[in-house]
Order: C-alpha cells, then sequence, then structure tokens
C-alpha cells in the first residue's frame, strides 16, 4: 500500500513565501509522476505541478513563473517551492503520484495524500 505525506501547509502574507514537501512510502514497482494538485472551496481539484519520472514538468497556468517543482527520485519526495503567494493561492494542497504497484499494466494507479491547508492572507 502507497502512503503520501505532506508537510508544510501554514498561513502566510500576501508576498509571502512556503515550501511543500511530501514523502511516498510504501510497495511500488516504479513511479511515473509525482506532483501537487489544490482545491479550494466550492471549486474543483485542480493541477498545481507535477514532474514525471523523465525529468519533465508540468505547471497549472495560474502558478507559472511563481512555483518550483523539483523531486528527489531517490528518495521518493517531491517538493514544491511557492513564491509570490496571492489570496487566490489559498487551497488544500494534495501530494500525487502515479506509479505501479505491481509489473502488470491493471497495477498502474493514482494515489493521494491527505492534504495541506495553504492560507495566504494579511
Amino acid at each position: 500500500q502507497v502512503q503520501l505525506v505532506e508537510s508544510g501547509g501554514g498561513l502566510v502574507q500576501p508576498g509571502g513565501s512556503l515550501r511543500l514537501s511530501c514523502v511516498a512510502s510504501g510497495s511500488m514497482t516504479s513511479i511515473n509522476a509525482m506532483g501537487w494538485y489544490r482545491q479550494a472551496p466550492g471549486k474543483e481539484r485542480e493541477l498545481v505541478a507535477s514532474r514525471n519520472s523523465g525529468g519533465g514538468s508540468d505547471y497549472g497556468d495560474s502558478v507559472k513563473g511563481r512555483f518550483t517543482i523539483s523531486r528527489l527520485t531517490a528518495k521518493n519526495t517531491v517538493s514544491l517551492q511557492m513564491d509570490s503567494l496571492k489570496p487566490e493561492d489559498t487551497a488544500v494542497y494534495y501530494c500525487w503520484l502515479r506509479g505501479y504497484s505491481c509489473s502488470a499494466s491493471a497495477c498502474l494507479g493514482d494515489y493521494w495524500g491527505p492534504g495541506t491547508q495553504v492560507t495566504v492572507s494579511s
């Protein structure tokens, strides 16, 4: 079973910075990608940033140029550096992992952390 544990959320003033981290543990044969999604009250969950096993990154339009994703493959860790935070970045941030729990194609799955609250407010 795969577990994702997030850390680093909290309250920050507009223009400030936060760093989120997520560590994956459990039985995985391979990890295709890790990243972050967020969900604000009354809104759908949206992609913040992801990083695939080939090193490619993808960002949501609203965070490009402000957020940076990094991944330590050997430690199954993904981090999100968030700079120039805005009130509209306020949301619950979820760590996400896509990978195989066994060698069969049917074992490809998406896994989610419990979420960490990020609040941007003065």
